[in-house]
């Protein structure tokens, strides 16, 4: 018997000492049998063998130059693939030569090696069959599991032996080298592979074709691929498709050696007459067919073995495999693999469910597309598939999508009309994919569909400059059309990031894109109509923006990425070309589309300035240019209104005058001269106005308006104060407050220029740059403007009154004492606190304009009006919240809002949300006495609805419950934070229950009585030990004739004591408070009894308990059931507390004093350590806050 001792570990790197037995009785017989042909194998013979196969060369083993990796020594040809250090072609040569020494020997390491890299650790046994007829050899090729031993035992026939491999039940856990991390074990798949691709290669000629050595490693590997264990067929499938590779090589070679030989007959058999050379060649001839039968009978045995098993193997790792070698050999030998029969295998594979075997497919198929002799030999192929590969672009898998449109590209450039238009029409959308990679692999899809046929016309024809032109101009009007009918033609940065690699050329054509559109193209074609300019427009300034930024549009980035310094190159030179170019013709085409009254494609052109760079030319070379620009811009303000227009004219001035660019001077001088024109012709209007009296004209009005904003525009960006605009807005407001003979739109532009001037003199004096006297001045205007603002909040025009209040909530944040202290020192004297009076007003008008009635939004039909309301009156509210954030308000205003949480909750539930969450981080306290109150408000209203008889189980009431079960939540999961907080909240609460206890008559519980059901959702939120101190509280409420009835309408204070009580007895004892039942006399006395006997216990024990005897009072709210059995299970655990936690005994004194009538005990569950050791100066703190005295 051969026998291996137990192999390398997977997770240790110790000295292994590798030793064989003495060969097998049997081994033995068969050797000598032979005529001692092979030689006895020796322990000797066998290390020196193996450590010959461990060393790069005979020379090094010479000079005693051992490999190592730290301390292990490469005594094995698995341990020398594992380190990689050593040369694979002096590992297979002194393997060979083993071989050729000793076949049986050398072949036993082989299998070895292979039963090693599949990470076993067991034992391999092996012994030689006598008879192949034996009907016990089928028995024998088994897979068993050993249950005493906890081995595992697989049998298998490898000629000629049979094999036993023994191993633990871990094998299988998934850790065996083609799987395993880390330094030794990240290159073992590819070295492995290049020592079975090298040891085809170097056997070849020789052993390869001795029909022993490859019938035994297949025999082996195809044993191992057919186990259980997955090591086994994941290292035998990676095994034996690599052989299979090299044998296909090989196979290659002979068809060329094969070739020649055949030529050389040839040529010999020209003189027709036999000679020696002639049969040389032919015997060489016979040899090499013999050889190629050989390789071919090799090949067919691995395929029908292994692969045809494999290729749906559970793992998805070794269908993957399958499949990426496949694609190999039909690549490699396209005229055997290449056909329909191993087709099919790819084809079925591409509907796997792992996308690793998907993309090994598609990666396969990338080879095969790429050829256009492959692709005449796949067209039944291609009609069978086609679709399904169309479909794989919609795959979760966004590299598998990449690659199946990679294929789509190679089908439409070497397969003639395979894919029809519609299946083009699937892949442009792509271009708008938000995932990159996917983008491009689209956007070059578009650009072969679009541009590829006649492109590679022009580079065959070179064509000169004009004839480049007028084919560029042609594919711009392509692009334009696509962009035009696509259905996303609003995101002209998508289409134009993904064709920006493969379509450079044609999307840097700027000059033929301002010819298109100042139509100086060629006379004979079309000229472009209105769409196809706005299209174009867009296009063009999403080049620019990506010539000169370089990065992908919003919601397509790939991270951070480092630009190399050829990207950042192109990107000055880039910046440089668009900015030579478009300096020149941009005031042209301002020019001749806004005189055509063209807001749209006007917008996209004056966003082109943004991208220039201005640096790199002196005053000189852009004085000229920049003067049109800027009398052209400054035409646009007088002839626009639009908002849009006015607002990109005034960011193209806020850019142009940028500090360091040497435009500065010149771009500030025009804008002054724009400014004096303005605010001289507003004033005029003004003054005319208010010697009149009755009111602007028609005319005039719209003047004044149209003046007003594009002075209000600009005031937003540019600093114009020093043309004194708040006092003219200032007479203008106050004149239309006493008048009203003022248009809507005027005021609202005159309440923003105001707003502007104050921001544009708060940022001065932080600065430091005015003087006292504005400084005090702006003190002064703050104020008046508030009551100006304040005033409109009453006007009849809902827009007017909505800009006011936006404006004065703006104003009142930016001044309160918590913003302008966290700035400049200088800015702190102007801070402005709103009397209670306005804050009243302000939450009036929210309430008012906010929260309408949701029965007025359903007759509203327009789904696009309905929307911009709401996005309003979302605005509105931020607004006032952000006052509540920012304490500019009393917190306790915010309970009107807080009750609107659940009934807007799909239309401001993010906004109250997060507001509630900032409240809380101010104070706690605080806020839950604003939510309390939010719960009071809403409890008097529904009070006030159903009169004298609530019911509990009506909508309202339960939406009350539900809402401060939310409240509750908010508060999150750590107890000791929240504990005042919630001790407030519940000392509010039982406060609200109980007043005006009398109004409903004797017998009667109180009025709000039902609130304590609200309340005691908050009841969770309680540490037990507090539970114990609000239940005290409580009970200073509760009279002893209240504590007796247990009626329906009494259930909310049964309810809401048992959640304070919170004991798990008394939860096992009875199932809900409603259906609790009078005791009967005999228990009530009985346990009035036991409790005296246990207070009467207590009190020996400390001075404590006997003042705690002294003042419990045995009252008919005692005598339940449930409350009995409460007071004498915490009674004991009190005690048990006292014994584990000592406290001293004036704090213990205290407690008692604190207390009153009950002392704070704990319940019967444990608890955590931080919970059970309170000092008493929390407790002090906790009682303090629900105010529980000795009255």
């Amino acid at each position: 018997m051969i026998a291996e001792p137990e192999l390398s570990s997977r997770t240790t790197l110790q000295r292994e000492s590798e030793s064989h037995s003495e060969p097998d009785n049997d081994l033995e017989n068969q050797r000598r049998g032979s005529g001692g042909s092979l030689p006895k194998r020796r322990r000797n013979q066998s290390e020196k063998g193996r450590r010959r196969a461990s060393v790069c060369s005979r020379q090094e083993r010479r000079n005693g130059n051992r490999q190592r990796d730290g301390d292990v020594e490469a005594v094995t040809l698995f341990e020398v693939v594992r380190m990689g250090k050593s040369a694979m072609q002096f590992v297979v040569n002194d393997w060979i030569e083993e071989y050729k020494q000793d076949r049986d020997t050398a072949l036993l390491d082989l299998i070895i090696f292979f039963i090693q890299c599949s990470g076993c650790r067991g034992m391999v046994t092996a012994e030689v069959f006598q008879n192949m007829h034996n009907p016990d050899i089928k028995r024998k090729m088994t897979e068993e599991f050993d249950e005493e031993t906890g081995l595992q035992y697989k049998k298998f026939m490898v000629y000629p032996w049979i094999l036993n491999v023994t191993w633990p039940l871990d094998l299988d856990s998934g850790d065996y080298p083609l799987t395993m991390t880390g330094p030794y074990w990240k290159k073992f798949k590819s070295n492995f592979c290049e020592f079975l691709s090298v040891l085809i290669q170097h056997c070849q000629f020789t052993i390869v074709h001795d029909e022993y050595l490859m019938d035994t490693v297949i025999s082996l590997l195809t044993g191992l691929s057919d186990s259980q264990v997955r090591a086994f067929r994941h290292t035998s499938t990676l095994a034996a498709m690599k052989l299979m590779t090299a044998l296909i090589n090989v196979s290659l070679s002979l068809r060329v050696q094969l070739q020649n030989s055949q030529r050389q007959c040839e040529v010999e058999m020209i003189d027709k007459r036999p000679t020696k050379k002639l049969e040389t060649f032919l015997q060489k001839k016979k040899e090499i067919i013999e050889k190629q039968e050989n390789i071919e009978n090799l090949m067919n045995a691995i395929f029908k073995g292994i692969f045809l098993h494999r290729y749906r193997d559970a793992l998805p790792e070794i269908r993957a495999i399958c499949i990426e070698e496949i694609g190999m050999w039909m690549k490699s030998c396209s005229d055997r693999f290449l056909t329909d029969s191993y087709l099919k295998y790819v084809g079925w594979t591409l509907h796997d469910k792992q996308s690793e075997v998907r993309l090994k497919c598609l990666i396969g198929l990338l080879g095969l597309y790429s050829d256009k002799d492959h692709c005449s030999k796949m067209d039944l192929f291609t009609c069978r598939f086609k679709d399904r590969i169309i479909s794989m672009t919609l795959d979760k898998e966004s590299e598998v999508a990449v690659q199946a449109i990679k294929v789509l590209i190679l089908m439409l450039q070497n397969c003639e009309e395979v894919l029809t238009s519609r299946d083009c029409e699937q892949l442009y959308h792509f271009v708008y994919s938000v995932h990159r990679p996917v983008a491009l692999a689209a956007g070059e899809f578009l650009h072969k569909k679009l541009f590829g046929s006649r492109e590679s016309e022009v580079q065959d024809e070179m064509p000169e400059k004009r004839e480049k032109l007028i084919h560029n101009l042609s594919h711009i009007k392509t692009l334009v059309n696509f962009y035009q009918e696509s259905e996303d033609s609003a995101r002209s940065a998508y289409l134009v990031d993904s064709l920006w690699d493969c379509s450079a050329s044609i999307l840097k054509d700027w000059k033929s894109m301002t010819t298109l559109l100042l139509e100086g193209g060629d006379p004979e074609d079309e000229a472009l109509t209105h769409l196809q300019k706005k299209a174009l427009v867009e296009i063009m300034l999403s080049t620019i923006r990506q010539a000169a930024e370089g990065h992908p549009p919003g919601g397509r980035c790939l991270g951070k990425k480092v630009q190399m310094m050829k990207e950042r190159k192109s990107l000055i030179d880039d910046r440089a070309k668009l900015t030579e170019h478009f300096i020149v013709l941009l005031p042209q085409l301002l020019a001749k589309y806004s005189a055509d009254g063209e807001e749209v494609i006007t917008v996209n052109l004056l966003q082109i300035p943004q991208y220039f760079d201005l640096e790199s030319y002196d005053t000189a070379q852009l004085e000229e240019h920049l003067d049109k620009l800027l009398k052209q811009l400054k035409a646009i303000v007088e002839q626009q209104t639009d908002s849009e227009v006015l607002e990109f004219c005034s960011k193209a001035y806020l850019v142009l005058s940028n500090e360091g660019l040497p435009t500065r001077s010149q771009v500030a001088s025009a804008k002054i001269q724009l400014f004096d024109q303005l605010v001289g012709k507003f004033n005029k209007l003004l003054k005319n106005f208010l010697h009149k009296g009755d009111g602007f004209t028609d005319a005039e009005s719209h003047q004044m308006w149209s003046t007003l904003k594009r002075i209000t525009t600009f005031h937003n960006a540019h600093d114009i104060t020093q043309w004194n605009l708040l006092s003219s807005t200032c007479k203008l407001l106050k004149s239309d407050l006493e008048k009203g003979n003022t248009s809507e739109q005027i005021i609202i532009q005159a309440i923003l220029c105001s707003y502007y001037y104050i921001m544009w003199q708060l940022s001065k004096a932080s600065e430091g740059t005015s003087s006292k006297d504005l400084q005090e001045s702006l003190s002064k205007q703050i104020r008046v403007f508030c009551q100006i603002f304040r005033q409109y909040l009453s006007n009849s025009i809902s827009t007017i009154k909505e800009q006011a209040f936006i404006v004065l909530c703006d104003l009142l944040l930016v001044f309160s004492h918590e913003v302008l202290s966290s700035g400049s020192e200088k800015t702190e004297p102007f801070a402005y606190v709103p009397d209670s009076a306005l804050q009243s007003e302000l939450v009036a008008f929210v309430l008012d304009r906010v929260f309408v009635a949701q029965e007025s939004e359903l007759l509203d039909k327009d789904e696009e009006r309905k929307v911009g309301k709401l996005h309003q009156r979302r605005n509105l509210l931020a607004a006032f919240c952000k006052l509540i954030v920012f304490s500019v308000v009393e917190m306790d205003i915010a309970a009107d809002i807080f009750k609107q949480y659940i009934k807007y909750f799909i239309d401001y539930g993010d906004i109250i949300k997060e507001t509630l969450s900032r409240t809380r981080q101010i104070d706690k306290i605080q806020c839950a006495k604003t939510l309390i109150q939010s719960l009071k408000q809403l409890f008097n209203e529904l009070l006030q609805g159903q009169a004298s008889s609530l019911d509990r189980w009506s909508q309202p009431f339960t939406s009350i419950k539900d809402l401060a079960r939310r409240f509750s939540l908010t508060f999150g999961l750590d107890q000791l934070k929240t504990r005042e907080a919630m001790a407030m909240l519940h000392k509010n609460g039982i406060e609200f229950a109980f007043k005006d206890g009398s109004l409903k008559g004797k017998n009667q519980p109180p009025l709000n009585m039902a609130f304590l059901d609200i309340l005691s959702e908050f009841s969770p939120k309680l540490l037990k030990t507090d539970k114990r101190t609000v239940y005290n509280y409580l009970e200073r409420f509760v009279t002893d004739q209240m504590a007796a009835e247990n009626g329906e309408e009494w259930l909310p204070l049964i309810a809401y004591r048992r959640s304070l009580l919170d004991c798990r007895d008394d939860d096992t004892d009875s199932t809900s408070s409603s259906d609790r039942s009078a005791p009967s006399p005999v228990q009530q006395k009985s346990q009035t009894t036991s409790l005296k006997r246990k207070l009467q216990i207590e009190g020996g024990v400390s001075e404590a308990g006997a003042n705690e005897e002294q003042n419990v009072k045995i009252s008919p709210r005692s005598l339940t059931p449930w409350s009995m059995s409460t007071v004498q299970k915490e009674n004991e655990n009190w005690e048990n507390r006292k014994k584990g936690h000592p406290l001293e005994k004036d704090g213990m004194q205290l407690l008692h004093s604190e207390l009153g009538t009950t002392s704070m005990r704990n319940t019967g569950e444990p608890m955590e350590e931080n919970l059970a050791e309170l000092v008493e100066g929390d407790l002090d703190d906790l009682n303090e806050i629900l105010d529980i005295d000795n009255d």
